[in-house]
């Protein structure tokens, strides 16, 4: 399966528009971003957790990075409440559910192969203060990709000109790029060469921020 699989193209998906489809477990549904592979593929996509709904236990052979949306996520390791980003890195492996039920916000097989930096933060607590009505962390860096979170108050804007491509998802609140009005769990990708400008709406905006990573953007080795 191929879908927003040409990373040379903008693309956005107004995801709460998107009907939710069943994946293999009972209970967990998914809206589909971009997906390179059938069940063993590079995905992102929106996941939902019914309440008392579990995934069997699996190991992530090309890493998994997720943000939690909204309810809690839970695993052996522990309970993952909404504003939680989480990295599970190659040869990491869980039995992921949700008793009260969940919403996250995933990416599957985008990972260095090498990596072994395996964590969980809050985005919120992470933030500094914010200038000029900005308010941005760098939740992850490496070689391959740059991962922010901002806060923006309403009227503010996020502007990056990053080499290897920009990806965003609208965690609250809106944003207006170009034309176009994201709103909550909008998802923005922007390819190589192309600027970001978003500008928050009037509830201010919650954003996280991918770049520098479609260069790196293929099937799964399986």
């Amino acid at each position: 399966m191929e879908l927003n699989s040409d990373f040379s193209s903008r693309v956005i998906v107004h995801s709460d528009q998107l009907e939710w489809q069943p994946s293999p477990m009972k209970g967990v549904d998914r809206r589909m971003l971009d997906r390179i592979g059938d069940e063993v593929a590079r995905a992102t996509t929106i996941v939902r957790y019914a309440p008392g709904s579990h995934f069997s236990a699996h190991t992530h052979t090309g890493g998994e990075e997720f943000i939690v949306l909204d309810g809690v996520f839970q695993d052996e390791h522990g309970d993952y409440p909404a504003g939680t980003y989480v990295r599970n890195p190659p040869t990491t492996s869980h039995t992921p559910g949700s008793e009260p039920g969940c919403t996250i916000f995933v990416k599957l097989w985008q990972f260095d192969k090498e990596d072994r930096n395996q964590f969980r933060k809050n985005m919120a607590d992470e933030l500094p203060a914010p200038v000029n009505g900005l308010a941005t962390v760098t939740l992850h860096s490496d070689a391959r990709e740059v991962v922010t979170y901002s806060h923006l108050d309403p009227g503010v804007s996020l502007k990056s000109d990053a080499s290897g491509g920009i990806e965003l998802l609208v965690i609250d609140g809106t944003i207006t790029n170009g034309e176009d009005v994201l709103h909550k769990n909008g998802w923005l990708r922007l390819p190589e060469g192309e600027k970001l400008s978003a500008t928050a709406g009037a509830e201010g905006a919650k954003i996280w921020m991918k770049s520098g990573h479609l260069p790196y953007a293929k099937a799964p080795a399986v």
